[in-house]
């Protein structure tokens, strides 16, 4: 007999609908013909054994217990999910095969993993276990992945890095929640203090971001335009690029601060011979941007339509498990298996048959491209965010189900369209000894962009997430046309210089955008260069399924508050920030060891070379804890009560 364990019962039924009839069903299980059985969990059934699971002095607070570090790791079953846990031992304990079907990421191997080895099943039944990935709850889709099991010790590295992953989480937030709340109630604060090995770095970026606009003063600084004239009379303009002569007078950004060296400037290049210099023109592609993964996709929901990151992830559960519109949601990848090709042709004229805005886009998609997407080796347990083959037709999408969706399949559609392709052209020219220069680019191709609302004129759709302008007062301005036939040493006439007197702005508050990027991205944050160096791109903080809860719980536990669109930390959370060392508070630490579980589930690295140094810092933190009363948190009040003490019944 083989028994089906899926992480949870839409994916068991999917699983069933597949296999051979007739069935019968019963409560937590599936019957196949020939005696086979679908179970499933019903998400984690399993838990981390609380403190006084180990110990029962450990259901009182205490400073002297910590830091709690267990010799022997405890599970143990959650109470509402009891009888579903005992429905697979019966069932694992009558099978000759396992099949091993989480959902395709780290937290859906570990999943099924933990109930295996909990429930002790033996080790010829472990080697011969066949893990099945299923990222298409279609009926088409899940008989091709039945086709294509593989051996399940094959992603036993994904479990490793989710199990240390979850044992991290439990070490840093028992033993930093316990030490600061204690502390806490010495100065009165009367809230438990939540600390989290992602969620604390987390507040700390919104914290002092906030903090960096409550203290900034706006100073103003100064831009030279030149208004240059050809020959024929054609005009265009082109900007001061000031000497190393001029770095006195300008600050670390590059920006010019005194207006008298400005105006000088301007007064120099009136009515004055200029005479190009170089020309470079260039013809530059920019190819369509690569399918979602979740943290691409909330951050584009949130920014087109106001969506926050938990309502994103709910949104895209409801298409995946309840439509079965899209492929699984919670993926951290943005490409797409090669053989996935094949199916293009036929999503795309789906698409363009299901009367909804995107569909005139998919009947002009040209299904013979095949973009970058599709890379067998950026693909692993999973693969980016696409349109299944099933039609919308006919379904009741609500508002938001149809935002999201439209946004997954314009994303998707870009892979059929050609490059974006424009002419750079860059002129550098010489007035009265300064240099000065502009650049224009011309579109020649719209392609893939043609999707799009908004269009870059610089041929780049980037945010400047630090905000205020531009970093360096060396760019020069961008022609929104052509501009005019030129050719190196011609001489023109700048007609008269232009000053521009501009202030430095403050960097933005976070929003539900922005913050997600930062998690994503989280290098652009870390201050320790040698860290900075190392960590790519695209690190970040949490993973893709728990990233939505991990700032949903920063509201709920009353660190964050939203004002709008924009997200600013509470006199609690600022509080928190100010009590906690900064190796707490900044997400370097974090970073690092988020790097590090990467690196086990890449088999770069191993179990012990993480937990270890995390045990080494907690002791640390620890005693930083119990000697520092938090006095930033005086004053302050809580919404959220302690958990540790027990309130008194009322005297009669």
């Amino acid at each position: 007999m083989k028994l089906y364990i899926a992480e949870k019962p839409s994916l068991g039924r999917a699983i069933a609908e597949a296999l051979p009839k007739p069935q019968k069903k019963h409560q937590g299980y599936i019957e196949i013909a020939g005696g086979d059985v679908v179970t499933w969990c019903v998400g984690h059934i399993l838990e981390q054994a609380d403190p006084d699971s180990y110990d029962e002095k450990f259901k009182k607070w205490q400073l002297e217990h910590l830091p709690i570090i267990p010799n022997q790791w405890q599970l143990k079953p959650k109470y509402k999910t009891k009888s579903q846990l005992a429905i697979i031992r019966k069932f694992v304990k009558q099978c000759s095969q396992i099949i091993h079907a989480g959902d395709p990421d780290r937290e859906g191997q570990l999943l099924v993993d933990e109930v295996i080895d909990y429930l002790n099943v033996t080790s010829q039944k472990r080697d011969s276990m066949q893990r099945l990935l299923i990222s298409d709850l279609n009926l088409p889709a899940v008989k091709r992945s039945l086709n294509q099991l593989q051996p399940n010790k094959h992603f036993i590295p994904l479990s490793v890095s989710a199990l240390a992953r979850s044992r991290a989480d439990w070490l840093y937030g028992i033993n930093l929640t316990r030490a600061y709340t204690i502390q806490g109630g010495k100065v009165g604060y009367q809230g438990v203090l939540s600390v989290g090995r992602v969620q604390t770095p987390i507040l700390g970026l919104v914290v002092n971001r906030d903090k960096e606009i409550n203290n900034f003063t706006s100073k103003p600084f100064y831009e030279v335009l030149a208004h240059i004239f050809t020959p024929s009379q054609q005009q265009f303009t082109a900007k001061w690029q000031p000497s190393e002569a001029c770095q006195a007078y300008m600050d670390d950004e590059g920006r010019v601060l005194s207006k008298g060296l400005a105006e000088n400037v301007v007064g120099r290049i009136s009515n004055q011979p200029a005479t190009v210099d170089d020309i470079k023109k260039q013809q530059k592609k920019l190819n369509a941007p690569l399918p979602y993964n979740l943290s691409t996709l909330q951050i584009d929901a949130a920014k087109q339509f106001n969506m926050n990151a938990k309502l994103v992830l709910d949104v895209c559960q409801s298409l995946y498990e309840k439509h079965k519109l899209i492929t699984y949601p919670r993926s951290d990848c943005r490409y797409l298996p090669s053989e996935q090709f094949s199916l293009a042709k036929s999503i795309v004229a789906m698409l363009g048959k299901a009367e909804l805005p995107f569909s005139n886009a998919a009947q002009q998609a040209d299904t013979s491209i095949k973009s970058k997407a599709w890379n067998n080796a950026k693909v692993s347990a999973h693969h980016a965010i696409i349109p299944t083959e099933k039609s919308p037709l006919g379904l009741s999408l609500s508002h938001l189900e149809k935002n999201v969706y439209g946004l997954i399949v314009r994303q998707y559609l870009a892979q059929f369209y050609p490059a974006f392709i424009y002419q750079q052209t860059h002129v550098a020219l010489t007035i009265a000894g300064g240099k000065f220069a502009t650049t224009a680019n011309v579109t020649e191709q719209l392609g893939w962009k043609v999707l799009f609302e908004k269009i870059s004129d610089k041929g780049s759709e980037k945010n400047n997430e630090k905000g205020g302008e531009s970093k360096s007062n060396s760019d020069s301005p961008w022609q929104k046309g052509s501009l005019p036939e030129l050719s190196k040493n011609d001489s023109l006439h700048c007609e008269k210089g232009e000053l521009l007197e501009k202030q430095t702005q403050p960097p933005k508050h976070f929003t539900d955008a922005t913050l997600l990027a930062a998690m994503t991205g989280i290098n652009r944050f870390v201050k320790d260069r040698a860290l900075k160096a190392i960590l790519k791109d695209t690190d970040g903080l949490g993973t893709e399924a728990t990233r939505a809860g991990i700032i949903e719980l920063l509201f709920k536990r009353g660190f964050l508050k939203r004002q709008g669109k924009i997200i600013n930390a509470t006199p609690a959370g600022i509080g928190l920030v100010g009590a906690l060392p900064e190796m707490c508070t900044t997400p370097d630490m974090t970073a690092k060891w988020e790097a590090t579980l990467n690196n086990i589930a890449e088999q770069q690295t191993n179990y012990k070379s993480f937990m270890q140094p995390l045990q080494n810092t907690l002791h640390e933190l620890i005693d930083i804890a119990s000697s520092n009363v938090p006095v930033s948190l005086k004053g302050i009040k809580s919404t959220v009560k302690p958990a540790y003490k027990k309130r008194r019944k009322p005297k009669k």
